[in-house]
């Protein structure tokens, strides 16, 4: 009997390992089926029974791969030995993990504000969470995003980002749209890039479960079994926001992140994620997640560059009022 297995949304190499070492091993433990592994096909000769052992064990090898984005040789042996217990198999995996990066390290909250925003994130279908760059507001929401997908709780993953800096109109950059708009889009790809292997991410995308675009796109669109994450919020008009926030669908989730005190637009007064702070304070279902300087996990300097930035602002308010 002869079979085929295409080994979906995997680099081939983190699968067979250097110089084949992790195929090789599976092979040596099925000695009476012939395994020929060519890019991300594997073609099978052997008999019935033999291929269905072998499919089984490989969906656990390929389970485990999709969960921790990690397969070793440990874990290989392991689960040929039937001594694998991880997974959803009773591994005692430690609840406050979100999701596992690329390097099979765990991704959790490291701060206590990240902390409240998981939580908040549960109880509440929309949640801003305002504060100061680097205080890991969009890589957390990103992992929850992440999570829920794997956890299959949505069917896909929105993320946008008013482009302000070129303001929505991109004619003047190089290239056709997409190479306009990506450089912008970048620090969205790189969070996702830690948690989703480079070769499931673009399989994701192509089938649009994973989705990331300028806020303008948002428009007429609704979005429902997803989880939506709008980054770098300050940056939008009031009509920009309130456009896409009644995006919100069916089994959707909305994280809308920013930070007050770094608002672009030619009127501060218009930032859209401002007023809707105040608009909507007192709407159940709606909750606001404040991150400070304490919660920055970046280089120890971004906490002391805020401080200073702070401390400056201040007193330009001062001189001002001195003035008058």
């Amino acid at each position: 009997m002869e079979k085929q297995i295409i080994l979906e949304g995997i680099d081939p190499l983190e699968f067979y390992g250097i110089n084949n070492f992790k195929i090789n091993l599976i092979k040596n433990h099925f000695p009476k089926i012939r395994i020929t592994a060519r890019g991300n096909s594997l073609f099978l000769q052997g008999e019935e029974k033999e291929l269905s052992i072998f499919e089984k064990k490989l969906s656990y090898l390929l389970d485990h791969y999709y969960q921790f984005n990690i397969l070793t040789e440990e874990i290989i042996g392991q689960i040929l030995l039937n001594e694998y217990e991880g997974g959803n198999g009773g591994s005692g995996e430690e609840p406050d993990i979100l999701v596992y990066s690329i390097s099979g390290k765990p991704v959790r909250a490291r701060t206590p504000n990240q902390r409240v925003l998981v939580d908040t994130s549960k109880e509440n279908d929309l949640v801003f969470a305002i504060g100061p760059a680097g205080t890991g507001k969009t890589y957390t929401a990103i992992a929850l995003a992440v999570r829920a997908l794997k956890n299959r709780e949505i069917k896909r993953i929105i993320l946008s980002r008013p482009a302000v800096e070129a303001g929505e109109r991109l004619g003047f950059l190089p290239g056709d749209l997409k190479e306009k708009i990506d450089p912008y889009l970048q620090p969205l790809y790189d969070a996702l890039l830690d948690m989703i292997p480079a070769k499931k991410l673009e399989e994701f995308m192509k089938e649009g479960t994973i989705q990331i675009a300028p806020l303008a796109f948002m428009r007429g669109r609704t979005l429902n079994n997803a989880f939506v994450i709008l980054d770098e919020a300050q940056n939008t008009t009031i009509n920009q926001l309130k456009m896409f926030l009644t995006r919100m669908g069916l089994n959707t989730r909305f994280i809308v992140t920013g930070d007050i005190t770094q608002i672009d637009l030619p009127d501060k007064n218009q930032s859209g994620l401002v007023q809707a702070l105040k608009i909507l304070r007192n709407i159940e279902g709606i909750s606001t997640v404040w991150f400070d300087k304490k919660d920055i996990v970046r280089h120890k300097l971004v906490r002391d560059i805020v401080e200073a930035y702070d401390v400056w602002t201040e007193e330009k308010k001062a001189e001002r009022i001195d003035v008058k």
